[in-house]
């Protein structure tokens, strides 16, 4: 009897799935791969989380591998260097958000300003590029144009009758190299969430405003900033969802230990710990806190859009 009202139940709802994927059988087969890539990627790695709690030695294995518990956790907690690597992350995460995450929505509005459509199509292309600039070759531009011997912005210095300055080692300029040239990169590229969500904008509405005698100004504050509010919220939420995420790549390549005391970051520290030294456990206990940390910023935002702006992922 159990059984049979288990079919009853479950039995329309499967035959509706079934006949839905018939029905889309071509959009099923287009999104296959992406399924596949993030389970085999992104979820049967999570398996590998389980050395955090492990003394994991690579030729045991994980499941040979000592069950500690939170040791490793404990150890990171404890840690002299722990405030420091919390506060660079969020520091540089967080000036970062602030100052660039404005600039690709005011790039994208005041594109989409031109009329020159050649003009326009230029700038874009020229706002791009430095995205598909590798890393390498961006720190390497950085300490060519910031040597204190040879570099352009000391010659400019020297030749306005002022001293050369050691940028890449005095610990007060690295944040602003960093997340300056970051924005430099990036710009370009992240505009075009914002272009993509102008040109959904229904251009009837400027006409009415027009009629209606309003400025382009107004247009902005009344048309423009309305249509793209909610890939901003998104694109918000997402970016304070990664807060406490920093590629250890160009932080390795741009510090140096004068200046770790406000550069070096958890994922530097977790590669020095976990890869050079060795010590893969409690390097995947401070990588999972991280996640940890993350992930909770990420639902606290997304809570918080939903409930004042009416507007979440989910």
């Amino acid at each position: 009897m159990l059984i049979s009202n288990h079919k009853n139940i479950f039995t329309p709802r499967i035959r509706r799935f079934l006949e839905r994927s018939a029905s889309d059988r071509a959009l099923l087969l287009i999104i296959l791969p992406v399924i596949a890539y993030f389970i085999i990627f992104h979820y049967v790695p999570m398996y590998g989380a389980l050395i955090a709690f492990k003394r994991f030695v690579p030729g045991q294995g994980i499941l040979g591998a000592q069950w500690v518990g939170f040791r490793y956790f404990e150890q990171f907690f404890n840690s002299i260097f722990f405030v420091r690597l919390v506060r660079n992350t969020f520091l540089i995460n967080f000036y970062g958000l602030v100052i660039g995450f404005p600039i690709p929505i005011i790039f994208a509005l005041m594109l989409n300003e031109l009329k020159d459509g050649r003009f326009k199509k230029t700038v874009q292309t020229i706002s791009y590029l430095p995205h598909f600039i590798s890393v390498v070759v961006i720190v390497g531009m950085i300490v060519n144009f910031f040597s204190i011997q040879d570099g352009v912005v000391n010659i400019m210095i020297k030749a306005l009758g002022g001293s050369p300055i050691n940028f890449m080692t005095d610990p007060k300029y690295f944040r602003s190299l960093y997340v300056g040239s970051g924005i430099w990169q990036g710009f370009g590229w992240g505009s075009i969430i914002y272009l993509a969500a102008l040109s959904g904008i229904d251009p009837q509405m400027y006409e009415a405003s027009q009629i209606d005698g309003a400025s382009r100004w107004k247009q902005l504050l009344h048309i423009t900033l309305p249509g793209i509010m909610p890939t901003v919220i998104i694109m918000l939420i997402l970016s304070v969802g990664s807060m406490m995420s920093i590629g250890f790549e160009k932080i390795i390549l741009m510090y140096n230990p004068s200046t770790y005391e406000v550069s070096d970051v958890i994922s530097s520290y977790t590669y020095r710990r976990g890869i050079l030294n060795a010590d893969y456990s409690f390097g995947a206990a401070v990588g999972l806190f991280n996640s940890v940390v993350n992930f909770v910023l990420l639902i606290s935002v997304n809570i918080f859009c939903k409930k004042t702006a009416k507007l979440s992922l989910w």
